[in-house]
């Protein structure tokens, strides 16, 4: 357990907000568009939490920029007409108990800027980070550079830092970082596959954090 956490980065989707059926359906219509072959839903779900060329890349390997750039217009075009995902439950106690606790808080995120930006605003919470970091603004994960560059506009250091999320992606891009890591099951990745990566806990969900925070002594209420 790190002995002094200054710092507590959030992944969006599928750690703060339920948006998994609203990201496969856009996906599905962007494959639609394009006239590609089908896909099951696992297929889709396993690319969430990689920025979207990342993600595309990996569902249809080996095409060019202009495709996709083509897909991800596509995507974003259904995304952006599509009706805007909740927050999980407990999820705004939990970022707000924190705060009030001196922590800082951030957002590490496969969304663009402009996804990210739509979704603090519906959410009322564009305010409550003191910094947040975008997969058009940085290498994607797993690669570390969203938490390298979200710890040094804040100052901090690595083992100062937690890092919470839903995905591998999520726990490797913190291993890659050198940076702490809770897991939690509610998205797209398995507690299993989530516990290969050694994190300090698997929540079932992004609420039980105050529990936990306060079980270890880093909540003083």
């Amino acid at each position: 357990m790190p002995a002094r956490i200054k710092f507590v980065v959030f992944d969006w989707d599928g750690t703060l907000m339920d948006s998994e059926a609203q990201i496969v359906a856009c996906l599905h219509a962007a494959i639609t568009d394009l006239d590609l072959e089908p896909m099951d839903d696992d297929t889709v779900k396993n690319v969430i939490g990689l920025g979207l060329r990342e993600a595309v890349d990996m569902l249809v390997p080996g095409r060019d920029d202009r495709f996709l750039q083509t897909f991800v217009n596509a995507y974003r075009t259904h995304w952006f007409q599509s009706e805007s995902s909740v927050l999980f439950a407990g999820a705004r106690e939990v970022l707000d108990t924190i705060r009030q606790n001196d922590f800082l808080l951030g957002v590490a995120t496969g969304k663009a800027r402009r996804g990210l930006d739509r979704v603090l605003n519906d959410t009322g919470l564009t305010s409550c980070f003191h910094a947040t970091r975008c997969a058009d603004e940085a290498l994607s994960k797993p690669h570390p550079q969203m938490l390298l560059d979200l710890m040094e506009a804040l100052d901090v250091l690595p083992e100062e830092t937690i890092m919470v999320g839903d995905t591998e992606y999520d726990m490797e891009m913190a291993t890659n970082a050198g940076v702490a890591k809770i897991a939690v099951r509610s998205g797209v990745h398995s507690g299993e596959r989530l516990n290969r990566h050694a994190p300090l806990i698997c929540l079932d969900r992004v609420a039980d954090m105050t529990d936990w925070m306060s079980a270890t002594g880093l909540l003083s209420s």
